[in-house]
């Protein structure tokens, strides 16, 4: 369906016609893909690598009937098919998926087996006591009948794939197998000896009479699953039902005899398929995706009569795509679904489930069968719409994997790869007429992206790529479709004719519904990398004009007033749309659920939950409380309350312009209610740059300011850590890192700089993410070299807030009794607080007080003493001030300074 001729002057006819000059092409091309019919040239499993056939006989094979053809050029073994060659074995998604579902289940029996103790024993009680009442008889039959199965099904199998002379899937089977004995015996080595009592009381039984317990995993029978599933028993019916019919026999036998648990059946079950589908991933499996001779084949069973077939850019979701041309008719475009790209971007779809609301996500199908009736679905909507698609001719099965879909071919190059020149008003009309005759019957296309826009050698536009369509849409995913459509027009020709082009078809009123829904977020996955590589270059751009204007002897301020910062794509197209239509609604549409940043800061918090709760539990803090002396604990509070004095310091010394110092002060206190809700550091930085918004300084110059200020902070941070860390290394404890560690530290750290200067992608990386920094940093830096007073006011400001902190968390140990050098504690706040604030949780809670407790430890502090004495620094730090944040944030909104 893509068009393969950039160089076609005109399409095929709405009556399926080829017009002489494009018949005179399709000519040339099956003279190209077609065979020599000499016999020492007709190996037709050779893609094309042999002489074509004279040119003028390349026009007899098109237009001549093909009854009058030569008995050998008709013979379906001299027919030419030009495809890149099918890998021997591949590595199919659907086994990675098994394999890691199989790796969650073994995990989630272990986690039973620890948590439901009582529930794993009594279930086990039961079956015991019901085991006492089958008698003797049936337990003997049971156990040689499934005996003689565990080894008769196997080997039946292998024999008779070796029959088939499928011997390579018997080699994997054997694989699997060995690696499944392995890993069964490690596992039983690892419970017997190792794991948690719960967790071996649930998967063993005492042996009668000995010391011994019975094995936690079966090492005969994983093998023996591991074997019959990579060998492939599951996917044929009759020895699906044989292999499940022996693993239940098998498990039955064990259970009556009393060998066994439950759990360890599932244990056992589920390991065994872990490692099948694990080996079968990983060597690969013998490939099973029809040719494109066996394409061939069943078109011609279908009615067609292909002379050559070629391989086309694949489509979608790795739909394989073919331009085959017919004997005496027009030539056609045939899609290839097979099960292999089923479950190809699996865990990309997965995680925009959870990321999106379930109406913004088009749910995937479940069967070929499945796949085929809805693309044939949307295909014949979008014809009967009125809508300019091609036009789907046939349906059919390709064996028992795969699927074809023929479409009439439309000649044509894609959106991005047109020309300037082809892009008139009139085509740009001819797509927006396509996409509304979609929208009138609720029809909602999904991927309007570059690719699946045709741009035609009649002067018009073919949506293309239709199978991840929708019929009876909603209108939220309609006005995604519009907001799609918008956004990739606009990376083409700009927002301007992008946004005229869809008024003049659609009315400004139905354009302005898709501009809550322009945010990337809602768009393909190709046009959010498109969106990111413009707004790059563009920042790229300005900077570049910025620093040109500068080094030609234009003032900073003038060189930032003479040109504005790079607005964002998507901004541009909403002031378009703006423009006509002021009244539009401009609040963003609530697409997303999950953010990435909220599934690392769950994840993190309730890991770092677990580990502060284990400690917690371990060393009692409320008896550690009762014996404080509370003169340090008021010294520790007065040095809290001097390190928001020293943090109003460093903004007001970074602003050239006198800023009120109360306000001032209270801003900084407001920022640690912000930060209860925002990543360490993150919310401070917005709270900051508002206010000095509110206090009348210009948006680019308040961002800079706060900027100079965090990167000022950061830089003395670690001249603070490596200062100290000399120092305390200096010292006589031996617990402390050496000064030599610190200067082989600085070495380590100039060797990576010189490492990634040496390397030009990171380089350029480091210098395009420095420069954008700095470009507007050092404009406030100089601006603030005629203040010295305001110099010594912002570095005093940021030295005293660390100052401060070191000295709140030193006062916090002895107020437990405990004492370590001054140095050794700032490098332990220094340190732990950069650590813990990496991870993205709100306040740093979790990561920082583990970071700082197991840095006390580790230089020699008792874990009683550290456990309490960090809990009293991050409330005095963190959890106090936050009531008298919120105070300060709510007067501060209420005097209009936030």
């Amino acid at each position: 369906m893509t068009g393969s001729s950039a160089s076609a002057d005109q399409a095929a006819d709405a009556s399926g016609a080829v017009p002489d000059d494009s018949l005179r092409r399709l000519n040339d091309e099956a003279a190209a893909l077609t065979k020599d019919s000499d016999p020492e040239h007709a190996d037709a499993g050779d893609s094309g690598s042999a002489p074509g056939p004279d040119p003028d006989r390349s026009v007899d094979l098109v237009k001549r009937p093909r009854s009058t053809l030569p008995a050998e050029t008709r013979a379906s073994s001299h027919v030419s098919v030009d495809e890149p060659l099918l890998a021997a074995r591949v590595h199919r998604p659907a086994d990675l998926i098994r394999f890691l579902l199989g790796v969650l289940g073994v995990a989630a029996v272990f986690v039973l087996a620890s948590i439901a103790t009582s529930t794993t024993s009594g279930l086990q009680d039961d079956i015991t006591s019901g085991v006492t009442k089958v008698p003797d008889f049936l337990t003997t039959i049971t156990g040689v009948v499934s005996t003689a199965a565990v080894l008769i099904v196997p080997l039946a199998f292998a024999v008779e794939r070796l029959i088939k002379r499928d011997g390579l899937r018997v080699a994997d089977g054997v694989l699997a197998a060995v690696l499944a004995h392995g890993i069964s015996l490690a596992v039983d080595l690892w419970v017997v000896k190792s794991a948690p009592e719960s967790i071996t009381a649930a998967l063993t039984v005492p042996i009668l009479g000995t010391t011994s317990v019975t094995d936690p995993v079966h090492g005969y029978l994983t093998p023996v699953i591991a074997y019959m599933t990579a060998v492939g028993m599951a996917s044929r019916p009759r020895w699906r039902v044989a292999l499940w019919g022996v693993v239940l026999l098998d498990s039955l036998s064990e259970l009556i005899s009393g060998h066994t648990t439950p759990l360890s059946i599932a244990a056992t079950i589920l390991l065994g398929l872990s490692v099948a589908y694990g080996t079968l991933y990983a060597v690969g499996t013998p490939n099973v995706r029809p040719t494109g001779q066996q394409l061939l084949a069943g078109l011609r069973k279908v009615g067609f009569a292909p002379v050559s077939a070629h391989r086309s850019s694949d489509g979608p979701e790795g739909t394989r795509r073919y331009l085959v041309i017919q004997d005496a008719a027009s030539p056609l475009d045939v899609h290839v679904i097979d099960r292999e790209q089923q479950a190809s971007g699996f865990f990309y779809r997965l995680w925009r489930r959870l990321q999106l609301r379930t109406v913004a996500v088009r749910s995937s199908p479940q069967s070929l069968r499945q796949a085929l009736e809805q693309e044939a679905l949307i295909a014949y909507a979008a014809n009967t719409a009125g809508a300019h698609s091609p036009k789907l001719i046939a349906t059919s099965e390709l064996g028992p994997d795969a699927v074809i879909l023929v479409y009439e071919r439309v000649e044509g190059r894609s959106l991005d790869a047109a020309a300037d020149a082809e892009l008139t008003d009139a085509v740009l009309a001819d797509g927006w007429t396509s996409v509304k005759a979609l929208h009138d019957r609720r029809i909602a296309h999904r991927r309007l992206t570059a690719e699946s826009l045709l741009v035609t050698a009649g002067g018009g536009m073919c949506l293309i790529n239709l199978a991840g369509g929708d019929i009876a849409s909603g209108d939220l995913t309609l006005r995604m479709d519009l907001a799609q459509m918008l956004t990739t027009v606009a990376l083409r020709v700009g927002p301007e004719r992008a946004v005229a082009s869809a008024n003049a078809v659609l009315g400004s009123a139905r354009t302005a519904t898709a501009l809550p829904l322009l945010q990337p977020v809602g768009l393909h996955r190709s046009t959010r990398i498109a969106l990111k590589h413009h707004n790059r270059e563009r920042k790229a751009e300005v900077s570049a004009a910025r620093e040109e204007q500068i080094k030609s002897g234009v003032k900073v301020e003038e060189a930032l007033a003479g040109i504005p910062d790079a607005e964002d794509f998507l901004a541009r197209i909403r002031a378009q749309i703006l423009e006509v239509v002021p009244e539009a609604p401009v609040q963003p549409a609530r697409l997303q659920r999950l953010k990435p940043k909220t599934l690392v800061t769950v994840i993190a918090g309730a890991f770092a939950a677990y580990l502060l709760v284990g400690q917690l539990i371990a060393n009692n803090p409320v008896t550690a409380l009762s014996h404080a002396d509370w003169l340090w604990v008021l010294l520790a509070l007065a040095a809290s309350v001097l390190s928001y004095v020293g943090a109003a310091m460093s903004l007001a010394g970074f602003v050239p312009e006198r800023l009120p110092f109360w306000r001032t002060f209270l801003a900084q206190v407001a920022g640690s209610f912000v930060k209860l809700v925002a990543p360490a550091a993150v919310g401070g930085v917005a709270l900051n740059a508002r206010f000095l918004q509110r206090a009348g300084i210009r948006s680019g110059q308040a961002v800079a300011s706060v900027g100079a200020s965090q990167l000022v902070g950061l830089g003395m941070h670690i001249l603070l850590l490596l200062g100290f860390g000399f120092i305390a290394g200096t010292g006589k404890s031996s617990d402390i890192p050496s000064s030599r560690t610190v200067i082989a530290g600085l070495l380590i750290a100039a060797v990576l700089v010189l490492v990634a200067a040496a390397i030009p992608p990171l380089r350029r990386w480091l210098t395009t993410h420095v420069r954008s920094l700095f470009l507007g940093v050092i404009p406030r830096m100089l601006d603030l070299l005629r203040s010295p007073v305001k110099l010594v006011t912002g570095f005093g400001g940021v030295i005293l807030v660390s100052l401060a902190f070191v000295a709140c968390l030193d006062a916090s140990i002895r107020a437990f009794g405990g004492s370590l050098p001054f140095a050794t504690i700032a490098v332990v706040y220094l340190a732990g607080n950069a650590a813990g604030s990496a991870v993205p949780v709100p306040g740093g809670i979790g990561p920082i007080e583990l970071a700082l407790t197991g840095l006390l430890t580790s230089f020699g502090l008792p874990l009683a003493v550290a456990t309490p004495a960090v809990l009293v620094f991050r409330v005095l730090t963190f959890w106090l001030p936050v009531l008298p944040g919120w105070i300060s944030f709510t007067f501060l909104q209420r005097k209009q300074a936030l």
